[in-house]
């Protein structure tokens, strides 16, 4: 009975040979075939994902740079422009405070005139009345001693 068991695995194992044989070969051509290329494969998938994303993140940081950069450009773009609005502003309060400079004078100077025109016709109405003061006295004392002329002559 052992011997038969014996035998009988004997004949296995020599029957199982050239199946022991094929399985090699197969694996043998799945590591040259299959596992070395999907191996590199895989490596070079990694590769180019963990170069994508080095590359995302240096295009990031330089997003973040040109963000930077162009905020201080803005800044310094609203700094002028305020400082030029600024300067307009006092170039119109300058110009404003020269014309109400020139306004006033030229009202200072029509002012003097009208002062010295109405100076003048007031020195000219004086001697006016009085010149008719004394026509006028003369008139009122006719008036009120004619007779008196009268019997005086």
């Amino acid at each position: 009975m052992v011997d038969e068991l014996l035998r009988q695995l004997g004949e296995l194992v020599l029957g199982s040979v050239p199946t022991m044989i094929i399985f090699l070969v197969l694996v043998a051509a799945y590591r040259f075939i299959l596992y070395g290329p999907l191996v590199r494969m895989l490596a070079e998938r990694r590769a180019r994902t963990t170069g994508a994303l080095e590359a995302a993140h240096a295009a990031i940081a330089s997003a973040d740079a040109k963000t930077q950069e162009y905020e201080a450009k803005l800044r310094a773009a609203r700094a002028e422009i305020f400082h030029h609005r600024e300067l307009r502003v006092q170039q119109w309060t300058a110009q404003k405070e020269a014309a109400l400079a020139s306004a006033r004078l030229v009202a200072q100077e029509r002012v003097a005139q009208a002062r010295t025109v109405i100076e003048s016709e007031a020195a000219a109405a004086r001697k006016h009345i009085e010149n008719s003061a004394g026509q006028l006295a003369a008139q009122v004392l006719h008036a009120v001693l004619p007779n008196r002329t009268q019997e005086a002559g």
